[in-house]
């Protein structure tokens, strides 16, 4: 168990073709998942535990005080690994990976200049230290994995999917709500800071939408925490409104291009109607920036990801 236990594979992904042109939202409390104990599911039953590295480590280390110093860094290692030790403890998986950002600029950095431009750098410090917390999380039998070129986002979205159509679960920790797209009855979102389960109702409940809408949502009103536009003007209660009148953004798209009106769909607002039009094909472009791959081809071995408490 004290061996280092880390996997590189190397790929090329090809990002998505661009091309160009249920009720209301409301403010509620969101409704907390909760999913039945590992241990219940019978003797084949597969849970797997997918930790967004980052997510989880920059957010340790931000809660230390002090400066950006070796010694910050070796504290927040501490912290981040009791971390993961209560994550085991309380998500109960039989298979865990926690996944680390590819060292290179991904497709969506080379598509879109502006991708995560607000984000601050990592600290130097932090940065450094990264191989010691890859051993510290060995330590407690879990595997660390990265892709070149590849954001954790979209390997732990690819291994979500394959864990959830083969029938078994799959538990995302991150606070990202990018991997809100994939809610479904097999894959959860673990907030580790609130200390609760993220699932369908809660997402519809949150944003007016459905998990399959959530691109769609995030298309219309952009991403800020990425950096990705939208469309000016349209925030969560509109885009909501828009899906739900209008089914997609293709169809919303459509409607506003549309030259006769739909007697079977409201009418969209001129104003509306004129920003749709003009910016279609920043809508498009958003669409494709948050949309997580789940096809990728990562050659990992599901018996070197068991964990064992």
């Amino acid at each position: 168990m004290g061996r280092v236990r880390e996997i590189r594979v190397s790929g090329v992904v090809h990002p998505p073709a661009l091309f160009p042109g249920s009720r209301t939202a409301r403010i509620t409390p969101p409704r907390v998942a909760t999913i039945r104990a590992a241990s219940t599911l019978g003797p084949m039953a597969i849970r797997f535990l997918l930790i967004d590295a980052l997510n989880l480590v920059r957010r340790v280390y931000a809660a230390q005080p002090g400066d950006d110093t070796p010694e910050k860094a070796d504290g927040a290692k501490i912290s981040s690994k009791q971390s993961l030790q209560r994550a085991l403890r309380e998500c109960d998986p039989t298979h865990a990976v926690i996944v680390f950002e590819g060292r290179e600029p991904s497709w969506r950095q080379l598509l879109y200049r502006d991708y995560k431009i607000n984000h601050k750098p990592m600290p130097g410090a932090l940065r450094d230290a990264l191989p010691a917390y890859r051993d510290a999380f060995a330590k407690l039998g879990v595997t660390s994995f990265e892709m070149p070129k590849i954001e954790a986002d979209d390997v732990i979205a690819t291994l979500a999917v394959k864990i959830a159509e083969v029938g078994s679960q799959a538990v995302i920790l991150s606070t990202d709500k990018i991997f809100l797209q994939l809610l479904s009855d097999n894959i959860f979102v673990r907030d580790h800071f609130k200390q609760s389960y993220l699932d369908r109702a809660y997402i519809a409940q949150r944003f007016g939408v459905p998990p399959e809408k959530f691109v769609d949502f995030l298309a219309l009103t952009g991403d800020s925490t990425n950096s990705i536009r939208g469309v000016p003007g349209v925030g969560p209660k509109t885009a909501a409104k828009l899906i739900e009148d209008f089914g997609s953004l293709d169809g919303v798209l459509a409607a506003a291009q549309a030259t006769e009106a739909d007697a079977d769909r409201p009418a969209l607002a001129p104003k509306m109607r004129d920003k749709l039009v003009d910016y279609a094909e920043d809508a498009h472009q958003a669409q494709s920036l948050v949309r997580l791959q789940t096809d990728l081809e990562l050659g990992l071995n599901l018996k070197a990801l068991r964990y064992s408490p």
